[in-house]
């Protein structure tokens, strides 16, 4: 299960008007605890305005750089991300829970897979960690790289991109795609279904047999994985994390004949009994009776709160991170998944 630890702040770096990457300072007895693969992530808690708020943020540095760095961009009423982009300072302790997540790239000698990232905005900080770990611990993969962002200006890592484009010009290859400015290749406005047939066509060679990592918002990640279906992409050979997600007016109403739900939950090899009512979600029922079970985004984008159900039954109100194949095999997002037995037995552990 993942540790939380109070991490020093090293240094900070300004990305960005509206982002900077917080690198932190990592004792010698919690290297171990703390290594990584490129595209996991961390959460981050600290109290803010004397509430406790943790949010999940990507590792940006790669794993065998000795470095852990995560890159935060300012959103529009964003309590923790506008709190470390104005109030952080080096010397700063934050609680950082040990690397999680499965949008992950795992480096193969052997591979000669071409990795294709599309990224937008601030989906650039996993993609960023794993085209670092692809160049510098494989010899025969190569990068191909879509990041659509408003301006050069708002764009996060630019300078560092073009760097390694230059230096590893044989193997990686980077298309900036301006929605507010003219971008300097062929493709412009928004990575939407026309710049991905666009790149499917005429940039990605032997697309079938690249493998894909998309990041972004939920309405990108829908527009290019379509369309890479459409073009025969088998899913395997697809993976994607959102950062953002829309709150649809399509949430599930979950129906269910039970006055409440009776719950044994297992987190940290500790089992608790709590009474789920009806509409409430399992992460509701369990952060109302203090269970310190994972959760970040409550809102169904993050995969901090998976879980597995070992008996009973629960619905998800919505569902965009988890395949159908995870879902048969029992598991559910807590914040989303409201109980539909009178009794369910969940398990943090086994995930």
């Amino acid at each position: 299960m993942a540790l939380k630890q109070l991490l020093a702040i090293k240094e900070i770096v300004r990305e960005t008007s509206m982002s900077v990457s917080l690198s932190f300072a990592l004792p010698d007895s919690l290297k171990e605890d703390y290594k990584f693969i490129a595209g996991q992530y961390l959460t981050l808690e600290t109290m803010i305005n004397g509430d406790l708020t943790n949010r999940d943020y990507s590792i940006s540095s790669s794993p065998n750089s000795g470095e852990l760095n995560v890159t935060i961009k300012e959103i529009k009423n964003g309590l923790f991300s506008s709190y470390a982009n104005k109030s952080l300072k080096k010397g700063d302790f934050l609680k950082v829970a040990t690397p999680k997540g499965r949008f992950i790239f795992e480096p193969s000698k052997e591979s000669s897979n071409t990795i294709v990232a599309f990224a937008a905005g601030s989906g650039i900080t996993p993609i960023m960690s794993i085209i670092k770990t692809v160049l510098t611990e494989t010899t025969n993969q190569k990068c191909i790289l879509f990041y659509g962002n408003q301006t050069k200006n708002t764009t996060i890592f630019h300078k560092t991109l073009t760097e390694l484009e230059s230096h590893y010009r044989d193997r990686l290859k980077i298309h900036f795609i301006y929605s507010r400015e003219k971008s300097p290749g062929h493709l412009n406005g928004r990575i939407d279904s026309k710049n991905t047939i666009h790149a499917l066509k005429n940039i990605i060679p032997k697309k079938e047999s690249c493998i894909y990592y998309l990041c972004g918002p939920e309405g990108m990640i829908h527009n290019v994985k379509n369309t890479l279906n459409d073009y025969n992409i088998p899913e395997n050979k697809i993976f994607f994390e959102l950062f953002t997600t829309t709150q649809s007016s399509e949430e599930k109403i979950i129906k269910k004949n039970i006055t409440s739900t009776v719950a044994t939950i297992l987190f940290d090899d500790e089992t608790e009994s709590i009474t789920i009512l009806p509409q409430q979600t399992i992460l509701e029922a369990a952060l109302e009776k203090d269970l310190d079970v994972p959760y970040s985004c409550k809102g169904g984008v993050c995969s901090s709160c998976i879980c597995r159900i070992r008996e009973g039954t629960a619905e998800m109100r919505q569902n965009s991170i988890l395949s159908e194949s995870e879902v048969e095999e029992g598991l559910v997002l807590s914040c989303q998944a409201v109980p539909t037995s009178s009794k369910i037995n969940i398990d943090f552990d086994d995930v």
